[in-house]
């Protein structure tokens, strides 16, 4: 373990240095103190005071040490951040000094927690100070049982976990090695959102430190309140979170597996349509997803289609919503049944799933919102991801996802009252395409791929406008294509970005203005 404290500063220059292979005669302290002398604008004595106060629980990570490449190694490994140390803040004023730290010499910083955040606007963070938040870790449930204090760095299966041995529960994503905040502050779906809205809509208040490196108290009084619900990655780090919990009432689940052959897609997602989308009404009890994916010994020819129909408050899944899916032939019919810990499993996204393992690949996805399928463009889609994905391709083990919530929680929430805009959607989709990186030449064609894909799909959409989730971004979706496409949107965020971030230092996740 590597602890500093009045060295940090110092020993980012030094990395930096040492990076680019700059020889000097000095120690790696007196040179970055002479660098920093000679910067614009940094006061050392003003570096020196807020270092020697970090708390003493706080960790420093350097390059070379086995801390350093953990805390550092991220699930997506194209347009990644570059950092020179890492601070994990063990208390929530140590966040605050930090960021006071990086401002006074002006180093750029980025804040995360679980390293599984894809946008290549990352990459723009080519040096600096990463500070990873996960000791900042713990869920309070208040006295009265109607909410809950969540710090931000929590993982959001320990939340699920606290809140379901009490008895409760609450929204929050989906995956379970993803952390709580950072699907929240780009709004945030999750399983029980046909009941209550996105996970951000569940906020009652939220500390953060803003540019400034001041820590504010904010809610629905606050005129950030409605930035930090959608586009929050932009105005500051969420340190602590009170959130709406409710009581556990239906502990049985229930899904259905079913896999397909690719020949079936047209006829498949009209039943999609049909009997579980309803025109945007699905019951707030079923969630419908559906993977494409290669699996050579089920099917050498191309993609599987595993299609999954999962119901809230019952021990088997009601035929009426099976039965369709059953007659169209599948190539397998799998049924299982447990609580509401069991879902993320049965989808391949729980802590052991593949999706949760950070195994050097590059993992883009390319996100587009839908009201619904359109078959027809649905069969062109597999075509192409048939083509692009063969065994032959870089691309052979991506994935292309298909997300069916219930909607009915979210679109009782006014879309202008928070910065997330599209809440008139009902499906979210998104190529995840996966390859090992290897030069930017197959970077490029890997975002040509996923955006060949995203175009079929928007095609067939009939819309002129695409409506992406930030979340999932790429990094080439314009601001409107993640925010909204209302100028008064646009208008409000730049306002207030102007007032919070002047110096764009949270500018490296999908930044709004």
């Amino acid at each position: 373990m590597l602890w500093f404290k009045s060295t940090l500063v110092a020993a980012a220059a030094w990395s930096m240095a040492a990076a680019q292979d700059l020889e000097f005669a000095e120690t790696p302290i007196e040179y970055a103190v002479d660098t920093l002398a000679r910067a614009p604008g940094c006061n050392l004595g003003d570096f020196w005071r807020l270092a020697r106060t970090l708390s003493g629980q706080t960790e420093i990570y350097f390059p070379g040490s086995a801390e350093f490449d953990e805390a550092t190694t991220r699930w997506s490994n194209v347009g990644a951040p570059i950092a020179n140390i890492t601070v994990v803040p063990a208390v929530e004023s140590d966040v605050m000094k930090v960021v006071r730290i990086a401002n006074n010499c002006n180093i750029p910083f980025l804040a995360y927690n679980g390293r599984h955040g894809a946008l290549t606007t990352l990459g723009q963070m080519s040096w600096g100070i990463a500070i990873d938040l996960r000791a900042l870790s713990g869920v309070t449930i208040s006295a009265d049982g109607q909410t809950a204090t969540v710090k931000g760095g929590t993982n959001s299966k320990v939340l699920i976990d606290t809140l379901w041995a009490a008895g409760k529960q609450a929204v929050t994503g989906t995956c379970e090695c993803v952390s709580y905040m950072g699907p929240a502050l780009g709004g945030g779906h999750g399983w029980l959102q046909g009941h209550h809205g996105l996970i951000a809509d569940q906020w009652v208040s939220a500390k953060i430190v803003t540019s400034d490196g001041q820590l504010r108290t904010i809610n629905s009084n606050s005129d950030l309140w409605w930035a930090v619900k959608g586009a929050g990655h932009n105005f500051g780090i969420v340190t602590s979170v009170t959130i709406k919990i409710f009581p556990v009432v239906n502990t049985n689940w229930a899904i259905t597996t079913l896999m397909y052959t690719g020949d079936k897609v047209q006829a498949l997602y009209q039943a999609a349509n049909d009997y579980l989308l309803q025109n945007g009404t699905q019951p707030v009890d079923i969630i419908n997803w559906s993977y494409w994916m290669n699996i050579p010994p089920i099917d050498p020819t191309g993609p599987v289609i595993e299609f999954y129909i999962i119901q809230e408050g019952v021990t088997a899944v009601d035929t009426a919503y099976t039965a369709p899916f059953i007659s169209l032939g599948p190539i397998s019919v799998t049924n299982n049944t447990g609580t509401y810990k069991d879902v993320s499993s049965w989808v391949g996204i729980s802590l052991d799933g593949p999706p949760c393992q950070k195994t050097g690949a590059a993992n883009p996805r390319f996100p587009l919102y839908l009201e619904q399928y359109n078959p027809s463009a649905m069969a062109t889609l597999y075509g192409a991801f048939k083509d692009g994905t063969n065994s032959s391709s870089p691309f052979a083990n991506s994935l292309f996802m298909f997300e069916g919530y219930s909607m009915q929680g979210v679109k009782a929430i006014d879309s202008a009252s928070t910065a997330y805009a599209f809440r008139e959607d009902n499906l979210l989709t998104a190529p995840l395409v996966q390859y090992t990186p290897g030069s930017a030449a197959l970077d490029a064609q890997a975002q040509a791929f996923g955006n060949q894909l995203r175009d079929i799909l928007h095609a067939g959409s009939g819309r002129s406008q695409k409506h992406t989730y930030v979340n999932y971004a790429y990094g080439d979706e314009t601001k409107q294509e993640m925010y909204g496409h209302e100028s008064w949107r646009s208008a409000k965020l730049t306002t207030l970005k102007d007032k919070y971030d002047q110096r764009r230092v949270f500018n490296f996740y999908a930044p709004v203005a």
